[in-house]
């Protein structure tokens, strides 16, 4: 087997380079300690952010009072493409605070998706516009993150609610400056908090529904003089809960720096730091129980205590260790010249334990243990991985225009392997030291893979006339794929091999100002995503096609913003094409081939309305249709449709919302002409949760604290408890079902010092 202890190493590399990066900008920053204000750096370099306390995108669209100020989502009158901006006023009042990103977006229109054990205590995959989780980017501050097999995203693995500034999320490809490996259907860019200009700290915690608890502080350093105006940003949180689902425990540790500060007059470092550490108790095949388990257990059945049993809690467990760091250096060098450079890297780390069927169709009896066992058997589970990249990018004013051209180099490194265990026998934790592995026949596979990407840009956005900007770019893609495994999955045999892929993407986006409060934006932009890499699980990979999946994105839309209302409305169509499938031929023929694809199209809209005395009505809609090109069948995991509807109050101490969020009949199967019926059978319908939250403020209520928040959550108010996902299992009667966590409440304080 390959020695994987290179991994470990680098895990270690990488936390001390992190703590070097921060001591070196510490010393390198003793220029700008002469400095009589070193913020002029900072604005010389003007980035887009969300910010974390204006409760707008933009500066001018920030007066208190103002439906911009208050809107759950928005989109900016400077939009090339439907957007949905979402501030962390927001996220403290509205969404749960065990939440991570999935439950933040979730309120945007398109997006879907809900937690089956509760918010915030279980992995969430959304869609977006029927897009699935592998088929759009996720950011962090503009650096793009995901698994290394195909680019999906653990949920809860990196970035809790309570380190997340804003969100903005971006219905298409973007512009050719836009990175990562699914620019296919768009991205969730998340972004860390804007750094407070005065000191402060917060101790926060929550209780609620399933034995579930969270404890956290925070500290902002404010703006520190005596060291060239450098801020200093920390977080903690703990969360442990019981979880809905029975015997899915969850317990995890967040750990967040953010450190900036001027280097000279002209540069603004940046530092990001943050590790995380989760331990699930979940079996590995979380697709939920069969209709007899329901019948017997509940709708929430899941494990149990009983050893002779697949799902025993003992059997299933997960550890995850995640970390997630950049070095951000953006530079001022006169004459209209920018640059800004992020060094980045990130890790996830998996070891599982898990029993192999919890549905009951496979009879316990264990390949792993003597001939003839009764033994329940399971597998040793890792997905290890680190990235390292980084993002340059240089722009130029010309006039009112400006140049940007840049490149995004990503390398990666992945351990992966499942072995079998008899876990009757060998019932180990994953945070325990590992006996030396079992040898094949055992070895289900032992791959290790890399990934190098580099994809070089330029785009020029033109001022065409004082309100007409219109940006043309194009962006080239360079990926190779590589797999080292002795012992290849799938296929069980020795794989070492690469394949490169390549793709040119144009693309061309307007935006039109018709007066001050009212624009107009166009898109035309083709974008793609990176191939399985199930691609490699045959005996001769260098068969497959080299075309990445492309789609073609033409999208029209309108931005409205008043004082008291602000909405947006747009209509889309994407071509999907070069779809990735097998050929179904067997043995060396067998091979990945582009054929078909799909055509997604809708119309989509957001509103604001700023009634009056702190009161706010909020509305907004999707109508999404997403067919197959060889069947004409809706494809499956497409919600037809998305809306919400609220209403939210802020005035003196006391804050509210009430928000509904309907997702529309998804198709879980897609179209077989030799199994019709299926295709009317596994539809789950319409279905919604609505959620309530009550907050009250506290000046100066002693002991030091400046304000004191008591806030009083409900999900799911009205308990609806629908069916939102059904697996196909070998036969009906294995299939599995997902329903709504049912209601569940928060208690909530925060101190502010």
């Amino acid at each position: 087997m390959t020695d994987s202890k290179h991994s470990t190493r680098a895990f270690r590399r990488t936390k001390l380079a992190s703590l070097v990066a921060l001591a070196l900008v510490h010393m390198g920053a003793s220029a700008a300690d002469s400095l009589p204000n070193a913020e002029g750096a900072a604005s010389a370099v003007a980035t887009v952010v969300v910010s974390a306390k204006a409760g707008a995108y933009r500066a001018d669209e920030s007066a208190k009072g103002s439906a911009s100020s208050v809107a759950p989502t928005q989109a900016s009158l400077q939009a090339s493409e439907p957007q949905s901006i979402i501030t962390r006023e927001f996220i403290e009042l509205s969404v749960a605070p065990t939440a991570e990103y999935s439950r933040v977006v979730n309120i945007a229109p398109s997006m879907s998706g809900d937690s089956a054990n509760g918010p915030g205590l279980s992995e969430t995959k959304t869609t977006m516009r029927g897009f699935g989780d592998d088929q759009y980017n996720v950011t962090f501050d503009g650096i793009p993150w995901g698994d290394t097999n195909n680019p999906a995203h653990h949920s809860t693995s990196f970035f809790p609610a309570s380190v997340i500034g804003g969100a903005v999320v971006e219905r298409g490809p973007g512009m050719a400056s836009n990175f990562g490996y699914a620019t296919f259907g768009g991205s969730i860019n998340l972004y860390s908090k804007q750094a407070s200009k005065t000191p402060s700290a917060s101790v926060f915690g929550s209780v609620g529904t399933w034995g579930t608890a969270l404890l956290g502080g925070a500290y902002e350093s404010g703006r520190l003089r005596d060291y060239g105006n450098a801020t200093v940003q920390l977080n903690y949180q703990h969360l442990k809960s019981d979880g809905y689902l029975t015997g899915n425990s969850i317990k995890s540790d967040n750990y967040f720096i953010k450190f900036q500060r001027a280097i000279g007059a002209d540069t603004l470092a940046t530092v990001v730091a943050t590790d995380n550490e989760i331990k699930y108790v979940q079996p590995d095949n979380s697709k939920g129980p069969t209709l007899a388990q329901i019948a017997q257990f509940g709708r929430n059945y899941s494990l149990n205590d009983d050893p002779t049993s697949f799902n025993y809690t003992g059997y299933n467990h997960t550890s995850k260790h995640t970390d997630f760091s950049y070095l951000r250096l953006e530079t001022s060098w006169g004459d209209g010249l920018n640059s800004d450079n992020q060094l980045y890297t990130y890790a996830y780390d998996n070891q599982t334990i898990s029993s192999t069927d919890p549905t009951g169709a496979t009879l316990p009896g264990t390949k792993a243990g003597a001939p003839g066992n009764k033994d329940i058997p399971g597998i040793d589970k890792q997905n290890k991985y680190r990235a390292y990249g980084d993002i340059f990018k240089l722009s130029k004013q010309f006039g009112n225009s400006t140049g940007r051209a840049g490149f995004w180099y990503e390398y990666s490194d992945t351990d992966r392997h499942q072995y079998d265990l008899d876990l009757t026998l060998n019932v180990r934790d994953p945070r325990e030291t590992k006996p030396t592995p079992v040898t094949f026949p055992s070895v289900l596979f032992d791959q290790q893979s890399t990934i190098r990407n580099f994809q070089p840009f330029v785009e020029f956005e033109w001022a065409a006339t004082d309100s007409l900007t219109v940006t043309p770019g194009v962006k080239a893609v360079r990926i190779t794929r590589a797999v080292d495994a002795d012992v290849n999955q799938t296929t069980r045999l020795p794989q070492h091999t690469s394949v490169d892929y390549h793709a040119t993407l144009p693309f061309l986006t307007a935006n039109q100002r018709l007066g001050a409060d009212l624009a107009l934006y166009a898109q035309y932009a083709k974008g793609f995503q990176i191939p399985d890499l199930k691609s490699f699980y045959i005996a001769d990979p260098t068969r497959n096609s080299s075309d990445p999946q492309l789609s073609t994105n033409y999208q029209l839309g309108v931005v409205g913003k008043k004082d008291v209302l602000t909405w947006d409305v747009d209509a889309y169509r994407i071509d999907f094409t070069n779809k990735y499938v097998s050929n179904g031929l067997g043995g060396t023929a067998a091979a990945y081939v582009n054929i078909g694809g799909v055509t997604y199209k809708g119309v989509e809209g957001q509103l604001t309305w700023a009634v009056g005395n702190g009161v706010a009505l909020y509305v907004n809609g999707s109508s999404n249709k997403a067919t197959a090109n060889d069947t004409g069948k809706t494809i499956s995991g497409s919600p037809d449709m998305t809306a919400a509807l609220g209403a939210l109050y802020n005035a003196g101490p006391w804050s509210a919302s009430l928000i509904y969020k309907r997702t529309g009949e998804v198709r879980q199967v897609d179209f077989d002409p030799a199994k019709p019926a299926a295709y009317d059978q596994y539809l789950t319908p319409a279905y919604g949760n609505t959620d309530l939250s009550v907050a009250y403020r506290f000046q100066h209520p002693g002991a030091g604290i400046k304000t004191l928040k008591l806030q009083f959550n409900v999900f799911n108010l009205f308990n609806g408890q629908q069916v939102v996902s059904i697996s196909p299992g070998k036969t009906a009667a294995f299939d599995q079902y997902i329903s709504q966590a049912p209601r569940s409440v928060q208690l909530s304080l925060k101190a502010d010092f």
